[in-house]
């Protein structure tokens, strides 16, 4: 990806969806020509030359101080996940490609398996669907329960168990995601922050020129250059066997395992979900429920489902 347009894009949007309001300024100047704050309304609240702000936002962020970067991050109102961002950026454009190419590394790949210790504890938690997966989407190791509750996703190889090409490329994800269009705007958040801080993963970029070809849906939302972080909420999803699920989930990183996370859901006690996912567990160990192919539980999970 082009660091430099990539900077560029990203302050510009975050500028414009500023209005003077929001930012306690007075409009000035009549008419105004573009949507949210001007480029010199930015550089005073930052305290910044005008000249500079420009600078910036032409793409140039390699000798920017943290605290330079920190200003931008308060006149431009960024989040969390958005201040990271920028200081993602930042720190690619200050390695130029000459020097990765001569000091840096070749970036680590991915996982593409889990250590067998943390699918044993994956299949240890006997009611709560978890399963985990890397930072380009790909669902790598499950228990019986969070196989079964994504049933949908194995159904269609093409998908090749990643829930970026499920969402954007598979119809069927629209009925198994009732909140499809809120869960599409935060799946290319979540890729978005996920690029700003791997720029050198070619086969994440792979990923991005995939669906960026076959899906207006994901181009329209890598466009808006939005970004979150994945850490907990609620997830509503449509069972093809068991109907309507709604389900908290917890997101845990594996320190040990860089770049992978877990999921864990929950329903809530008493709840028809809670009433459903038991349903789910009752008809994943009863029957061959179509799942993620590579879940084979261990002994000890199988002894404890018996």
């Amino acid at each position: 990806m082009d660091n430099s347009a990539e900077i560029s894009d990203f302050l510009r949007t975050r500028r414009a969806r500023i209005s003077p309001d929001q930012a306690d300024l007075y409009a000035y100047g009549g008419q105004r020509r573009v949507p949210g704050l001007r480029r010199e309304e930015v550089a005073i609240i930052a305290g910044v030359s005008v000249d500079y702000y420009a600078r910036l936002e032409r793409g140039t962020l390699n000798g920017v101080s943290d605290e330079v970067l920190a200003a931008i991050a308060r006149a431009l109102q960024l989040d969390d996940a958005e201040i990271a961002y920028l200081f993602d950026l930042a720190r690619a454009a200050r390695e130029s490609p000459a020097l990765r190419r001569a000091v840096a590394p070749e970036p680590r790949p991915q996982p593409q398996h889990v250590r067998p210790s943390v699918q044993r504890l994956l299949d240890a938690w006997v009611g709560a669907p978890a399963w985990i997966r890397n930072e380009r989407m790909d669902f790598l190791a499950a228990n019986e329960l969070g196989s079964a509750l994504y049933s949908a996703l194995f159904a269609n190889p093409a998908n090749a168990a990643n829930n970026a090409r499920f969402v954007f490329l598979d119809p069927a994800s629209r009925e198994f995601y009732p909140d499809w269009e809120h869960g599409a705007n935060d799946l290319g958040a979540i890729l978005r922050s996920t690029a700003g801080r791997n720029p050198s993963d070619r086969a994440l970029a792979a990923l991005i020129e995939e669906l960026s070809t076959q899906s207006e849906e994901f181009r329209i939302r890598w466009a808006d250059h939005h970004v979150r972080f994945h850490r907990t909420g609620v997830k509503r999803l449509h069972h093809p066997v068991v109907g309507d699920l709604e389900l908290a989930y917890e997101a845990m990183e594996l320190p040990a395992d860089p770049g992978l996370t877990l999921f864990a859901y929950t329903a809530e006690p008493g709840s028809r979900s809670a009433e459903r996912l038991r349903l789910l567990a009752s008809w994943a160990a009863t029957t061959d429920a179509p799942g993620w192919p590579g879940h084979a539980p261990t002994e000890a999970s199988a002894s404890l489902t018996a």
